[in-house]
């Protein structure tokens, strides 16, 4: 395949269920050598087995986003089995929607953790790496939460989400060049992330929410275009929602 995804080695967080599993099938079918993090380290040997048995080469390691030490150990995963990493899928994220009413501080501390400093790890761990290549393509996961607050029940949710897409586009200011910065915003989107929420009213409107909700795998065809451009068109922002979503 000469699709500029064939050549990739492609690292993905959250690669267990919902947007990762289904970007890290979709990337292996286009030839890309896929290294697959999350704790359920099950789902990913499952999902490893599926990708080797249709051809392709992929990869499972144990991660935790919110270790820094964990996160770098899966790009140094990467690096001794394929000898390099081309790009890193930042998508691990939870969803506790809640009213600020509910107070629900270990779950705002939980999505701060997961997504803003499990993004912030996976710069860490894959920056000084890209540097030493003299190239890379950093994709992170935001939401169409984080262009316009999700209020209510969404708020921290969407502050999680502004600061990713803030962090995304000071890094593509800071490290342009030969590194290449993507942030994809989605809307409803067919996963487990609307299962986040301990606070029940939130879970059932959500669930009415997701009705119109669209497959993963459209997340997965985005993700796809952005790596497959050439080296010197960096897509820096892609925002996609089921045609009936109306924020």
């Amino acid at each position: 395949m000469s699709n500029n995804i064939s050549t990739k080695v492609v690292v993905i967080t959250g690669a267990s269920s919902g947007l990762g599993e289904a970007t890290a099938r979709h990337l292996a079918s286009q030839g890309a050598k896929v290294v697959l993090g999350a704790r359920r380290v099950e789902r990913l040997r499952s999902l490893v087995d599926e990708i080797e048995s249709a051809g392709g080469e992929a990869l499972a390691i144990a991660t935790d986003v919110t270790s820094a030490e964990q996160v770098a150990a899966l790009i140094d995963g990467a690096v001794q089995r394929f000898g390099r990493v081309d790009v890193l899928v930042n998508n691990a994220g939870l969803m506790a929607i809640a009213p600020m009413d509910e107070v629900k501080v270990d779950e705002w501390s939980r999505m701060f953790d997961i997504n803003v400093m499990g993004v912030l790890h996976g710069v860490a761990a894959a920056l000084p790496l890209f540097r030493k290549q003299g190239g890379g393509h950093f994709i992170n996961v935001a939401s169409v939460a984080g262009i316009k607050v999700f209020s209510p029940g969404g708020t921290v949710y969407s502050a999680t989400k502004f600061a990713v897409r803030a962090i995304s586009e000071g890094l593509r200011h800071e490290v342009g060049g030969s590194i290449r910065t993507t942030v994809i915003s989605p809307g409803a989107v067919d996963s487990e992330l609307k299962h986040g929420s301990s606070h029940q009213e939130s879970t059932q409107a959500l669930g009415e929410f997701y009705k119109m909700a669209i497959p993963a795998e459209s997340v997965a065809r985005a993700i796809a275009y952005a790596i497959e451009q050439p080296a010197d068109v960096d897509i820096s922002e892609v925002v996609l929602r089921p045609t009936l979503q109306d924020f």
